[in-house]
């Protein structure tokens, strides 16, 4: 009605009855993006309340992902819409605002939050500050036009759609990760970065030991000869990471990040989350367990299996997999499996700073114990005619000697 009054066209409809109410009509890629922003602000502007002006910048986030999410939900599956090279400022599309409900509902289910939890903040704010009401800047925040990257791979726009899906602790811990103030704070969170830290599993393995929580693990690659596409992936499990050579594991979500934002939960046939295997060291192992990284499908048929060198990765078709949900994790990768070059890697922490502390008590433990092995006690060796060894080497090399008593 208020379009109508204005003289703007009236995309949307809502027609309410006593038993359903419905929307009809149709939003355009730049309308669904400028929803999302509302949303972002909103949600933006609680957490700034609550957290009583402490929080840094993030900028206004980049939600290309989350957009083309929502496009490719509400287009054809034989459609010959590239979402690789698509800016979403030229496309000129209907998209009907039933499926963009229904999208919304299963890929970012939190979006409709934003608006409780701003009314909610701005209550409690105006309940605790009534003395300073008729400052009108406490009501302004600035929000700067461009991203703050708090990563490679993590983006606060990455950072807050994950956020959006996930209804528990973790989603608190993931968005604390969208407004790092100071440099400190993102050490907090980030366990492991291949670019900083190195490539390779036993360098993971070495910053990721001993974190009991919440992980969330993301990759970049792109295939093999064609640099140019490349695709964000990432993986989400409710615990730390262990030296086996099964798979094992609560729960977990996948993750198709980027360009298409997409959330794969658990199906609840089969529990193979995640398997994280390096080099036995103790025993030999006639046929030795595959070295690496995995989540999902079974051992030698993975979903996704990345190699002990960070340097391939393979995604397989969902029919191998009945641990997560089935849909494809990039664009156009169809049945065969898909080995890519991994450019960067990425291991968040998220389960707060108990979790690091006792990671912290961990590794000191267990740089202490490496420091005892290596000590050598020279007293052992100081008086070689009465050692053990000497009595035992003397016995092998004749054991019929009559040895006399020394007077």
């Amino acid at each position: 009605m208020t379009c109508v009054k204005a003289g703007l066209p009236e995309k949307l409809q809502a027609v309410s009855d006593e038993d359903d109410s419905k929307i009809s009509g149709f939003l355009s890629p730049v309308d669904v993006q400028m929803l999302l922003w509302m949303c972002w602000v909103m949600w933006w502007d609680s957490k700034k309340l609550k957290a009583s002006g402490n929080l840094g910048d993030s900028g206004l986030p980049d939600v290309t992902h989350l957009v083309l999410s929502a496009i490719d939900s509400c287009t054809e599956a034989d459609s010959k819409l590239d979402l690789w090279e698509n800016n979403i400022l030229d496309l000129d599309m209907q998209l009907p605002a039933a499926k963009i409900v229904l999208w919304a509902l299963k890929t970012v289910p939190s979006l409709a939050d934003c608006f409780g939890q701003f009314i909610h903040a701005r209550i409690c704010y105006i309940a605790t500050h009534e003395e300073k009401l008729e400052q009108a800047d406490l009501f302004l925040h600035d929000i700067s036009a461009r991203e703050m990257s708090i990563g490679n791979l993590l983006t606060c726009g990455r950072a807050w759609a994950i956020s959006l899906t996930l209804r528990s602790t973790m989603s608190e811990e993931m968005s604390k990760a969208c407004f790092p103030s100071t440099v400190e704070e993102v050490d907090d969170y980030l366990l492991y970065r291949s670019s900083l830290h190195g490539k390779g599993l036993n360098r993971f393995w070495s910053n990721v030991e001993g974190y009991n929580g919440p992980l969330l693990i993301l990759l970049s690659a792109h295939e093999v000869n064609n640099d140019s596409r490349r695709w964000t992936i990432g993986a989400l499990i409710q615990q730390g990471l262990e030296n086996q050579d099964t798979f094992y594991g609560s729960s977990g979500n996948l993750y198709s990040i980027s360009p298409v934002f997409q959330v794969l939960t658990p199906s609840g046939r089969e529990k193979n989350f995640v398997y994280s295997h390096l080099h036995a060291t103790v025993k030999y192992e006639a046929h030795p367990k595959p070295v690496g990284l995995a989540f999902g499908g079974s051992s030698g048929n993975e979903r996704i299996f990345i190699d002990e060198d960070f340097a391939r990765v393979t995604v397989r078709h969902h029919a191998c997999d009945k641990t997560y949900q089935h849909a494809p994790l990039f664009p156009d990768q169809g049945f065969l499996p898909v080995e890519a070059s991994i450019v960067d890697v990425e291991v968040w922490g998220l389960g707060g700073k108990r979790a690091r502390d006792v990671q912290s008590s961990y590794k000191k433990r267990e740089e202490l114990f490496t420091n005892q092995r290596r000590k050598v006690d020279l007293k052992t060796f100081g008086n070689w005619e009465d050692s053990p060894e000497k009595m035992m080497m003397d016995m092998v090399s004749d054991p019929n000697r009559v040895r006399r008593e020394d007077r």
